[in-house]
């Protein structure tokens, strides 16, 4: 029996047209079709710093066999066609995804770029997906359903490195081209949900993002920096009151994309004075570790360069989250507590043993054992990254504190 959802169909034959990932309707409603925004999936370290994209693992990628050929993706809420459907132009594209039945679903469609982008795994170099539930099909680019707002001979792809760019048409082997342009049909499991705005100005500095529950730093800094002054310059921002502002990972960075606009391809109505120009994000380049990725919203691409070179900044916080200004409860694994430590108790969760205690350059400081956790009332007031140890010397948990 083939399934498919009629409310679901509507959605998107509607969205194809409009091709973006937040639809703007009457100006400023948008569709949400992603329950969660997954994390990059990446898991090693390649600097001192702390506020590398390693640091902060939001939204983990869950992915999982669903049926025969399906891959299920808990975070989002979609299913992903485990294999692909080949090499093939843009326009056959769109048809296979609109006839394909599988797992006795017909109503698989074509991603639009945020939707594409979530599956890439930035710790994986080539292919950028988890190779132990997707197949592995040779293919060089995966098409989305959008086009360039400017130019319609180019379309939007994800790239088997990890990124994403608006490549010719043409370039596909089956359009005269030499390369390798594949199609990955994907479905939807749930209903979207419907926002009358996708950004809400918080009159504080910061903007709040429905589409992904990211709070964003209104206006970037002037100026542009390294990748490791980036971070240092997230983690000692203190915009609004917060102090648990980060670099931006490279799927986070992306998501502010709007693929109607381009020169810059950022509302900015939401972000005015933002400049047009590259942005670091904290995600490394894992086989060429001396290389980060950045989002250039000139037309939206996403790629790397040296950690060396100077780009913009922009800064992002979980919108819902509680910021570390405020106390977290005792108790709570990973976490000590108070925080901000105030001079007088500090309890530790049971696990931990030992305590290393950094600044955000990632300097050692003080390292102490559980039973004397005392000596870190004796810290000068400063912020500090505070790594908790299990009794084999191993890492439980990773948490920025206060010492007032």
């Amino acid at each position: 029996m083939n399934l498919r959802n009629p409310l679901l169909t509507f959605r998107f034959l509607f969205l194809s047209i409009i091709a973006i990932q937040g639809a703007d309707l009457s100006g400023q409603a948008i569709y949400r079709t992603a329950k969660k925004l997954p994390d990059t999936g990446q898991n090693l370290s390649y600097t001192n710093t702390f506020g590398e994209d390693n640091d902060y693992s939001i939204n983990p990628p869950k992915l999982a066999l669903y049926g025969k050929g399906m891959v299920y993706d808990s975070v989002t809420t979609f299913v992903w066609q485990q294999g692909d459907g080949g090499e093939m132009t843009w326009q056959q594209a769109k048809k296979y995804c609109d006839t394909l039945t599988l797992g006795g679903f017909n109503d698989w469609i074509l991603p639009n770029p945020y939707e594409a982008f979530t599956i890439l795994n930035h710790q994986n170099p080539n292919p950028a997906v988890d190779i132990k539930l997707f197949s592995k099909t040779g293919a060089e680019y995966w098409y989305t359903s959008a086009l360039q707002a400017n130019d319609t001979s180019r379309v939007w792809v994800t790239n088997a490195g990890g990124g994403i760019g608006n490549h010719p048409k043409s370039e596909t082997i089956s359009a005269g081209g030499t390369k390798k342009f594949h199609v990955r049909a994907m479905r939807y499991t749930t209903n979207p949900v419907t926002y009358a705005e996708r950004f809400i100005d918080n009159k504080n500095g910061t903007v709040t993002d429905n589409l992904t529950d990211l709070m964003w730093v209104q206006v970037p800094n002037a100026a542009t920096s390294t990748w490791e002054d980036a971070i240092l310059l997230s983690e000692y921002n203190t915009t609004a009151g917060y102090n648990d502002w980060r670099l931006p990972n490279i799927k986070e960075l992306r998501s502010l994309n709007d693929d109607k606009r381009v020169q810059p391809c950022v509302n900015t109505t939401a972000f005015p004075g933002l400049p047009q120009g590259k942005f670091w994000s904290s995600t490394t380049l894992p086989n060429q570790s001396a290389k980060a990725w950045y989002f250039d919203n000139q037309f939206g691409i996403t790629t790397y360069d040296v950690k060396s070179a100077t780009l913009y900044v922009m800064m992002v916080r979980n919108a819902n989250a509680v910021a570390t200004t405020k106390r977290v409860s005792p108790g709570d694994d990973g976490h000590l507590y108070p925080n901000p430590l105030r001079d007088g108790q500090i309890t530790l969760p049971s696990q931990v043993r030992w305590i290393e205690i950094r600044n955000t350059a990632g300097q050692l400081i003080l390292k102490t054992s559980a039973n004397e956790v005392g000596a870190l009332n004796a810290l000068a007031p400063a912020t500090y990254i505070a790594i908790l140890l299990n009794q084999e010397q191993q890492v439980i948990g990773t948490q920025k504190i206060v010492k007032d």
